[in-house]
Parts: C-alpha cells; structure tokens; sequence
C-alpha cells in the first residue's frame, strides 16, 4: 500500500510522538509498505513560540499538494494537528480523499497549561479538525472514552510498541550510569517543561537522588530551584536505556499524556514505575504488577514512588515483552482507510489530466 503521513512532529525532535512515528515508519517499510513522509524538515520553518526546540512549517500548501500528486497515496494518514496536518486536512477534504488522524497530545491542556486558552477552545478546535477523518486513532480505552465524552467520533485504539531489544535490564558487565550517586535513584525522562509537571516529581522529599533526562524550556528554571535534583539532558538509544536500566525506579508525573511511551521503556530496563492516576498510567499500569498508580491526579505520588521500588524487576521485564513496533505497525496498518481499489487509480488519473489542462493555452484547451 502507498501510505502518506502527514505529521508537524518529527526528527530531530525528542519525543513519544516522534519515536512513535518513526517506528512505525520503519517497521511498514520493513513489511514492505511505501510510506511517505511530509514533515517539517522539509520545509522553512520557525520555532514555536515559547517552544523552540519545535520548528513549525508554514505556507507549504503547494509543496504539499506536489507531493500529493507525486506519491498518488492510497491511504493517508494525518498524525498532529498544526500546520502541515491542517494542510494535508485542507486538501484531503477538498479532493475528497479518505483519511485519518491519530491523537497523541491532550493538546488543549497543553494549551492552557501555557497561554491563557480555555479549555473549551482547546477542545473546540479539536473536534473540528478531527471530525472529517474517517477514523481517530488514540492509545487507550480512557482517553477514547474522554473523548467521547466531549463529543469526538469514529474512535478506535491504537496502542505503542517498544523495542526490547534496546531497552533491557542492566547486564553484568555494563557500567552503572548513576555510579557515585546515593541510592535509590529516581528517574524522570522527556520534555523539561510545564505541560509534563515535572515539578510535581523534582519537588517530592524521596531518599536518595531524583534524576531527570531530558531538554526544554523549563529545564534552567527547575535546576536552579531544586539544585539536588540531577538534570543531565537529553539522552538517546542505548545511552537512553542504560539509564532506565540503572534506575531504581521511574517516575511519570504528566497529567497531559495520553499513553506514556517512557512507561514502556522503563519497564523494558525492567525499572518500576510510579505514576499519578492519569490517561496512559491509568490504562497500562493496573494489573500489570509492574507499577504503582498514586491514588489521585495531584496527591499520593511520594508514596507510590516507595511502594514501586520494592518490585521484583523480573515480573517488569515480562510485562515488557507483550509489546512490540510490529504488532503497532500492523495494527496502524488495519486502521487506516485506503480509497476503494478501482477508485484510486481513476482519481488521480483525473487529477493529472486536470492539471494537464491548467497548464495548457486557453485556445487549445478549447480546441481539445
């Protein structure tokens, strides 16, 4: 199948979104899908305000609808809503090509937690760039049933995947990344900044050290006001897992998330997890004897924090080889709304002789 993303969030940022569009990128392609990718670093951009590290592409509409016409997709698929997802909207709605979105950031919290937006606006505007597509992909069963509540349709799960062969408990030969530091450690990973209420985590009175890895906004303004917290940026592949692999346990404190892909990987380094009772923790962690769910949103996570610890890191480590990028790509793959078979061909086999048209003089199309 010719499948085309259309996603603002992509490489070199950091994140859950971006790990999760790329692996499965490459996991289709693996399975012998053509995928194609339009995404910001094909584009000028500027960097979001109050966001740098996230470069925005504006005025792409031509270039887009170009590639449209180059790839001829037979599914597409929109994954965030800024401006190259309103684009690839705007032109699938007005050729009339099937799509679907998928939704990955409880973006009007998001919002609020850094601009003065209400959160009707917020949700708003969701619902209207989520309503044409033919199928809305999100990770849980919690954050499909929030959604339905503020009136989202055509909702079907779409869950992640994790690489265990990357993220694995600490061998005995490798180094321990948190030598030198007082036990147990505690760790933190992604986006230093408001929306992942980081501080929750930084400021709790825990034994030993609290470590976060990763980059943001916030970053200078939490390290200068917990100086014992460690900040030691941001962290990728095996340099990445081995410090999952050296923690004592994790620590997800987001309230915004709507999967938590850190959750995966901590417990792939076979690391425990304490988490608020939120979407994502609430779905993945109960039952499973990998983790500890604070009792509420904003209280209760020092005490989860020392209850998770005590886990066996074995019976985590089994937790986390019932995931896998394949069984998430094939999943994807299942979800997606390709054009009807003879349709398809017949649509862009018209678009071309349209453009044919355009381009030629007035008195030979008229001739014609």
């Amino acid at each position: 199948m010719r499948i085309l993303l259309a996603t603002d969030a992509w490489e070199p940022q950091v994140n859950g979104v971006v790990r999760t569009l790329t692996r499965v990128v490459a996991e289709l392609r693996e399975m012998g899908e053509k995928v194609e990718v339009i995404s910001p670093d094909q584009f000028p951009t500027f960097p979001l305000p109050t966001y740098p590290e996230i470069k925005l592409a504006m005025g792409a509409y031509d270039q887009v609808q170009e590639r449209f016409k180059a790839f001829e997709p037979e599914a597409i698929h929109i994954a965030t809503e800024g401006p190259l997802g309103l684009t690839a909207r705007r032109i699938c709605l007005e050729w009339k090509l099937p799509f679907t979105t998928s939704y990955h950031t409880r973006f009007p919290e998001y919002v609020s937690a850094r601009l003065p937006v209400p959160l009707a606006a917020g949700y708003a505007y969701m619902k209207w760039f989520h309503r044409p597509s033919g199928r809305l992909m999100v990770a849980t069963p919690t954050m499909r049933e929030e959604l339905e509540r503020h009136g989202f349709l055509n909702i079907s799960l779409w869950s992640k995947g994790l690489d265990t062969v990357m993220f694995h408990p600490r061998r005995e030969a490798e180094p321990d990344i948190f030598e030198g530091l007082a036990r147990p450690v505690w760790l933190n990973v992604g986006r230093v900044a408001v929306e992942k209420n980081i501080e929750a985590f930084v400021k709790l009175d825990l034994p030993g050290t609290k470590v976060v890895v990763g980059d943001g906004p916030q970053r200078e303004e939490l390290a200068t006001k917990y100086p014992a917290v460690v900040f030691v940026g941001a962290k990728f592949d095996e340099e990445l897992a081995a410090h999952y692999a050296c923690a004592d346990a994790f620590v997800f404190p987001s309230l915004t998330d709507t999967f938590g892909l850190v959750i995966l990987e901590a417990w792939g380094a076979g690391t425990p997890v304490a988490a608020f009772t939120a979407p994502g923790p609430a779905d993945i962690i109960p039952g499973t004897g990998a983790g500890v769910l604070a009792p509420g949103q904003t209280t209760g996570l020092r005490e989860a924090c020392l209850e998770a610890v005590k886990i066996d890191r074995a019976k985590v480590r089994e937790v986390a080889l019932g995931y896998s990028w394949r069984a998430c790509a094939e999943e994807f793959l299942r979800l997606l709304q390709p054009y009807p078979e003879p349709e398809k061909s017949r649509f862009w086999r018209r678009l071309r002789r349209l453009a044919r048209l355009r381009r030629r003089p007035a008195a030979t199309r008229g001739a014609a």
